[in-house]
């Protein structure tokens, strides 16, 4: 039986709370209790509870001791319902959905608050509610009516409670921390940059590196200024227009080789350095606030700390506590896979079923073999590389996989005129003219004319991805929140996660029930977002002892 609750808090910690009808209607009478924890740890029949945001409530619950199965965050399925209507951007909060339905002027979204070095959550100090409860169930009957007018209401349903659900996901990784070793950390610091000087505390090494610099080019130069870099160049004769790795190894200068080692470490020093470790490490853990959905495609963010970019180098401190492992799992060649199941391509299903290598077998069937060729070709077809080569292999791929290419292309051609564009769950790109992720305006020269053909050739490229990877990220929830239910009784943590990437922390002896349990989730994860495929969606797992391990 689905059994739902509305919930707020109430000033001095307690809440206001009601059992609702399927359609959203109170069940029963409003009820006031003082403890807002107890009164949800109090009903465990309650399948899943509805309040205003996850981010409001949950930290406080899992700070009492207190989790729930499941939930239904009104704020974030009012903005994925606005993006269905094409109208992504107009505030998201439940006093502005309030507003909408009154006719009252709609409130701008309150700023998002950086997350606090040290910090277990962006927004752990609850707030009093910004609309009356009265008014919230109403917000929340109004998207139960609204989920029904979507292209697919059961898919958009589905959506909806997968991303509540990893809200949950990302509270309780905020909680849990990511495993840090401060003192192996100091250890890798010391190695690549050397002892730090007094007064400005530049380490010894990167201070050698800027002198070999200034030597080769026989004045003080600062390698940490890129206009003081390329004035250098320019002196000795080379005109570069930026001082990226690759354009400096066009040319022949002994300044080149220790700059480019100097932008390597100066680039550990700033991100991952001593103030880095001092400001996100605490007890062992590293916490930078997950954001689900952070971007339009649906991809997770941190709200601080880099947590996204943590440097390979820098892993070796991503520890397991004593007696205790992480277990490492990547989803293999998870966008191609995607496009699969999305595109019913009966052939390249066919390839997809297997959980071994897909470019090798997509080499043998259309690239006599040769999996370089192959593997251009497909993310060729994913991301728009459609020119030169990419044009070439895009032919030979679109004549053993007419169906596959046909869905990117289709998705491109709307994306240049302006339509909207959705995810298999129906996560739908920004309307036309709205700005794009930034890495979608990457590619032209900076001194072409920003003209509408050119937007219209980016928004192509952008909406041509946007159905595989937001794709992707519509399967990545489903995975999240059957690998959560999974873990329920296991002392087994979920630390991290990252597009197709899950880091679980588990007592040893939990290992290998932690590692068939991801690729168990894995396989409902498709059933569920993609119904019947042969599609496999296959994880390789390492159970390390420290994240580097792992690649």
């Amino acid at each position: 039986m689905d059994e739902r609750w509305a919930i707020a808090p109430e000033e001095g910690g307690g809440a206001v709370l009601v059992a609702l009808h399927p359609d959203g209607q109170p069940a029963g009478p409003v009820l006031h209790e003082p403890d807002l924890a107890a009164a949800v740890g109090s009903r465990p029949q309650v399948t899943r509870w509805v309040w205003r945001a996850s981010a409001e409530i949950y930290p406080r619950l899992l700070a009492s001791g207190v989790r729930v199965d499941r939930c239904y965050d009104i704020e974030n399925s009012e903005g994925l319902l606005l993006g269905h209507a094409g109208r992504l951007g107009e505030p998201r909060s439940a006093a502005a959905a309030w507003a909408r339905m009154t006719g009252a002027p709609v409130p701008a979204d309150p700023p998002l608050r950086a997350v606090v070095p040290g910090e277990q959550s962006s927004l752990f100090e609850i707030q009093e509610e910004p609309i009356a409860f009265d008014a919230l169930l109403q917000v929340y009957a109004d998207q139960l009516r609204r989920h029904g007018e979507t292209e697919h209401p059961d898919r958009m349903r589905l959506l909806t409670a997968s991303e509540s659900s990893g809200m949950l996901v990302a509270a309780e990784m905020d909680r849990a921390g990511l495993p840090w070793s401060a003192s192996t950390h100091r250890e890798m610091l010391t190695e690549l940059l050397g002892e730090r000087f007094g007064g400005t505390g530049e380490p010894r090494r990167l201070t050698e590196l800027a002198d070999e610099v200034s030597a080769a080019f026989g004045r003080r130069v600062r390698p940490d200024l890129p206009a003081d870099v390329l004035k250098a160049f320019k002196q000795a004769g080379f005109q570069l227009k930026s001082t990226r790795r690759w354009e400096l190894e066009t040319i022949d200068h002994p300044a080149v080789a220790p700059l480019i080692e100097h932008k390597k470490l100066y680039r550990i020093y700033t991100a991952n350095g001593w103030s880095w470790l001092n400001d996100w490490v605490h007890d062992g853990r590293f916490r930078p606030g997950f954001v689900p959905g952070g971007t339009v495609s649906g991809r997770w963010i941190t709200n601080g700390g880099g947590g996204l970019q943590i440097p390979k180098v820098i892993r070796r401190a991503v520890v397991a506590d004593p007696g205790w492992s992480l277990v490492v799992a990547d989803a293999s060649q998870l966008e191609p896979r995607i496009l699969a199941a999305i595109s019913r391509d009966r052939a390249l299903m066919e390839v997809a079923s297997d959980p071994g290598d897909l470019y090798k077998a997509v080499s043998d069937q259309a690239f006599a073999g040769d999996r370089a060729m192959a593997k251009l070709a497909v993310l060729g077809a994913i991301y728009g590389q459609t020119s030169g080569d990419g044009l070439k292999n895009l032919a030979m791929l679109r004549k053993r996989f007419p169906q596959a290419v046909a869905y990117v292309d289709d998705a491109a051609r709307a994306g240049e005129e302006g339509k909207l564009v959705r995810t298999w769950l129906g996560r739908t790109c920004p309307p036309g003219g709205a700005p794009l992720d930034d890495a979608t305006l990457e590619g032209p020269p900076v001194d072409e004319p920003q003209t509408d053909s050119r937007h219209a050739r980016a928004r192509g490229r952008f909406t041509r991805n946007f159905v595989v990877q937001g794709s992707a990220a519509d399967w990545a929830l489903l995975m999240l929140a059957a690998l959560r239910q999974a873990l329920g009784p296991l002392k087994a943590e979920l630390v991290f996660f990252q597009h197709d990437e899950v880091i679980v922390h588990c007592p040893s002896e939990e290992a290998a029930t932690v590692a068939a349990a991801i690729q168990t989730a894995s396989d409902l994860a498709g059933t569920l977002t993609f119904g019947p495929t042969p599609t496999r969606f296959a994880f390789s797992t390492a159970t390390v002892k420290t994240y580097a391990e792992a690649k």
